[in-house]
């Protein structure tokens, strides 16, 4: 059994910063890529940023400049700082992993976070 806990959401004005944190627990053997979704009000959910286990990156053309994507594999965890936010930032946030258990590889998610841009 994997959990995805996040936090960090809440409600800021227009130009402020959060910071989002998702914590992977349970018998977890390693995780492969680990990242952010959002879905915003009558949206479909979007990819917003990707780390690999490499530390590789990729971000949605919307956010690059603005967030950052990071992890801390010693305490299974992905952080997304985001800057400069704009009210076209606002939606639930969701932890995704791809999290390998044993012989078992699977996709994994959280129960979403959400994040309110004021203008």
């Amino acid at each position: 059994q994997v959990q995805l806990v996040e936090s960090g959401g809440g409600l800021v004005q227009a130009g402020g910063s959060l910071r989002l944190s998702c914590a992977a627990s349970g018998s977890i053997s390693s995780i492969n890529f680990m990242g952010w979704y959002r879905q915003g009000p009558g949206k479909q959910r979007e990819l917003v940023a990707v780390i690999t286990d490499g530390g590789s990156t990729n971000y949605a053309d919307s956010v690059k400049g603005r967030f950052t994507i990071s992890r801390d594999d010693a305490k299974n965890t992905v952080l997304l700082q985001m800057n400069s936010l704009k009210p076209e930032d606002t939606g639930v946030y969701y932890c995704n992993a791809d999290i390998t258990i044993g012989w078992h590889k699977g996709d994994y998610w959280g129960q979403g976070t959400q994040v309110t841009v004021s203008s």
